[in-house]
């Protein structure tokens, strides 16, 4: 007995189709990617510290602000670029001529000295910039 080789369809029905479901397929691995990557882009703009914990901190989901971090051996990091006490003085000067109204974060080393912190906090201030604050991690004892 021969094979029959040819579509089942009539022939009316025999035009070109594009199948979309492997289309549908690629899009939503593309954007599964492209999340995965904007999320691992977010939290690599600050230098790992230990930081100290506190019973009312709060997460803060904005990242509109410069953070500046102090290690333990008192060096202090512009995001994640390390940045002499003048330097820092003048980025924060000029980034105030072009925000007004920016706020920055310092995260402080457990192991830090206190002086180290104060130091760059009055660098901030200095600058002109009033919102500041203090990075913390949350208790995890309620």
């Amino acid at each position: 007995m021969p094979v029959k080789l040819g579509s089942k369809l009539p022939p009316e029905s025999a035009e070109a189709r594009i199948e979309i479901i492997p289309l549908i397929d690629i899009m939503f691995f593309l954007l599964a990617a492209f999340m995965l990557v904007s999320l691992s882009m977010v939290n690599s703009k600050s230098v790992k510290v230990n930081l100290p914990t506190a019973t009312t901190a709060t997460a803060d989901t904005r990242r509109d602000f410069i953070n500046l971090s102090v290690d333990r051996a008192g060096l202090v990091f512009l995001d994640t670029k390390p940045i002499a006490a003048n330097e820092l003085a003048l980025a924060l000067a000029a980034l105030t001529k072009t925000n007004a109204d920016l706020r920055v974060f310092i995260s402080g080393d457990r192991e830090s000295r206190h002086g180290d912190v104060i130091r760059v906090l009055d660098l901030v201030r200095g600058a002109g910039i009033q919102k500041v604050a203090f990075e913390v991690r949350p208790d995890a004892q309620p």
